[in-house]
């Protein structure tokens, strides 16, 4: 099944995607961004702060002849959200793809965890995501093509570890907000499908403790190191196969179904 097809109208145009997060080299965002780029997508590359990284990103792709536009925008506010939007209308006049990967992911103390704490986790891992599915879902709906939207949660929203509590209460809510936007926007257009990828460890942060990273070890089924390509070919999938929504995958070598008794936790 080829994503041209499913995803093109019978002129065979090049289908545009949008991927929240995908500013800066290193992060998974931007992988799936180049890895559409090679499937002959238009791309929307978006920052909040790193404008630098996504001007860098969008004139690396021009090189290589590449349509890519790039919007800084915080998607934790209405009106912004509205103005990245309008940009895509204006440069490209219709949107096929949404991919919400741009979170925060802070390792915090239970105690000193504070309100504002929470409140910023769930502004740019929820709100944010929300926004953006909503802005999206309005133009998704008036295309005879309808779209795909992909959320990211996070597969440790099952068992969570400790130090990340405003963390997972957030990405605990993407796995909901998906299969009520999968719902509310098929009976709108029915050819509009919502999913999420729920990645494993591929991409620690540098400040994640070494206990993190032996445990990410130790609680997995498959001995196969996990990679940014592992996301990319799951975010393919669910992009190419036209018969699933409301899905939320899990992409981390079994750790969702496998909790070791002798584990520290």
């Amino acid at each position: 099944m080829n994503n041209q097809t499913q995803l093109s109208d019978p002129e065979n145009r090049q289908p545009v995607a949008l991927i929240t997060g995908s500013a800066a080299a290193g992060r998974l965002g931007n992988a799936i961004a180049w890895h559409l780029a090679e499937q002959n997508y238009r791309l929307v590359i978006h920052a909040n702060r790193s404008v630098d990284d996504a001007e860098r990103c969008v004139n690396e792709m021009k090189e290589r002849q590449i349509q890519a536009i790039s919007h800084v925008a915080d998607l934790t506010d209405e009106a912004s959200v509205a103005g990245l939007f309008a940009d895509i209308s204006e440069q490209y006049g219709e949107i096929d793809v949404l991919i919400n990967c741009a979170s925060i992911w802070e390792r915090l103390g239970l105690w000193e965890t504070t309100a504002e704490d929470v409140r910023r986790h769930f502004e740019v891992n929820t709100l944010a995501t929300f926004l953006c599915c909503q802005a999206a879902g309005k133009k998704m709906v008036e295309q005879e093509s309808g779209g795909v939207i992909l959320n990211f949660g996070d597969w440790a929203t099952i068992r969570p570890y400790r130090d990340y509590a405003a963390y997972f209460a957030s990405k605990g809510s993407i796995e909901t907000l998906t299969r009520d936007f999968a719902i509310e926007l098929a009976h709108r257009n029915p050819r509009i499908r919502v999913n999420a990828v729920l990645p494993g460890p591929v991409t620690l942060p540098p400040d994640v403790p070494d206990e993190v990273h032996r445990d990410a070890r130790a609680t997995a089924l498959l001995d196969t190191p996990g990679t940014p390509a592992h996301i990319v070919h799951a975010v393919m999938f669910l992009l190419e196969n036209n018969l699933i929504t409301g899905v939320c995958l899990p992409v981390d070598a079994g750790r969702s179904v496998f909790a070791p008794t002798d584990h520290w936790r």
